[in-house]
């Protein structure tokens, strides 16, 4: 690699590797400017404040900012002020391309640049699978893969051009760990927005932008999933599922989660674990994180798929796709 790295990278990616040198000798970390997807609560309200207390510049979008979202967005204007860190809040539906692109061009209006994206929106749904109509699939993959493209569309031309940058996918351990039914449509979803997720990760990595997903497993509080989970739209499908022999699954269900989750588990953790792998070094982060308290197995299996898919880039010539490097890529 050439000696002049003002000539030899391209500037966003000599940052990155500035900031690799200024932890190893105890200097204070760069400051990055991030967009974080569903941020009105849960996760995202979570992870957004506490990377705003890292020290990082924290847009915490979420649609709907002037109307049924104004009461967090004003809660996430006092607490920047309380706190004095710079969590902002930026107006994205993830549902359309032109919101999409016009909150990127906002945050890069503002901040002058972008070096990190957390796909956090999605919506859970729960009941009888055959209860739900192909609308309602179709509205739930939009949801959760649909909209991690579009603003992949509208950001990633951003940080190619900067010569580097991270992704954070926040997934479920629902993609390959133990999973009961009546979440069908969301595990499809899920699973379908981490097999976007590797792939992406193979196909930015010369580009020297890093990929990590965060696998949450259940927890028994701090979130509004289940209380907002959509339902079946079919009412006499659903009605067929509650008066039959499956009459009380749905409820045998939530106890069995409650069973088998920790009651003390901290939600936060998840928003902790982003923050470590935000603060990490180019070239150390990792390409999968789990944070399940109730271990339902996705470490174990994701282990396997992940071996898997190394070997596989290994063996076809493809190595250095598992992981962005300071060396040119190929053909460059």
């Amino acid at each position: 690699m050439d000696q002049q790295p003002g000539v030899a990278c391209q500037r966003r990616f000599c940052v990155l590797i500035a900031t690799s040198l200024k932890r190893q000798k105890g200097e204070a970390a760069v400051k990055y400017v991030i967009v974080i997807t569903g941020a009105s609560s849960g996760f995202g309200a979570l992870t957004a404040r506490r990377l705003a207390e890292a020290g990082h510049t924290v847009y915490a979008t979420m649609r709907e900012t002037g109307g049924r979202n104004a009461e967090q967005v004003e809660a996430a204007r006092k607490f920047a002020a309380e706190k004095n860190v710079d969590l902002r809040t930026a107006e994205l539906d993830v549902s359309s391309q032109e919101s999409a692109n016009r909150a990127v061009q906002q945050v890069l209006g503002a901040a002058g640049r972008l070096d990190i994206i957390i796909h956090n929106a999605g919506h859970m749904v729960f009941g009888p699978a055959e209860a739900f109509t192909p609308e309602q699939l179709a509205e739930i993959y939009d949801a959760n893969v649909l909209s991690t493209q579009r603003v992949n569309r509208a950001a990633l031309p951003i940080l190619r051009k900067q010569g580097g940058g991270v992704v954070i996918w926040v997934g479920s351990s629902s993609t390959r760990g133990g999973t009961p039914p009546y979440l069908a449509p969301y595990f499809a979803a899920k699973a379908g927005m981490d097999a976007m997720a590797m792939s992406y990760a193979g196909e930015l990595a010369r580009w020297k932008i890093e990929s990590t997903i965060v696998v949450p497993g259940a927890f028994a509080s701090g979130t509004n999933h289940f209380a907002n989970a959509g339902k079946p739209s079919d009412a006499s499908r659903l009605n067929e599922y509650s008066s039959g022999p499956t009459a009380r699954l749905g409820e045998e269900i939530m106890q069995g989660f409650a069973r088998t989750a920790v009651p003390d588990a901290d939600v936060a953790e998840v928003a902790n674990a982003i923050v470590k792998v935000v603060d990490m070094p180019f070239g150390k982060r990792p390409f999968r994180v789990h944070v399940d308290p109730a271990n339902d197995g996705a470490e174990v299996v994701n282990g396997v798929a992940d071996r898997v898919r190394a070997e596989l880039l290994r063996n076809m010539g493809l190595g250095d796709l598992l992981r962005p490097s300071s060396t040119p890529a190929k053909g460059a």
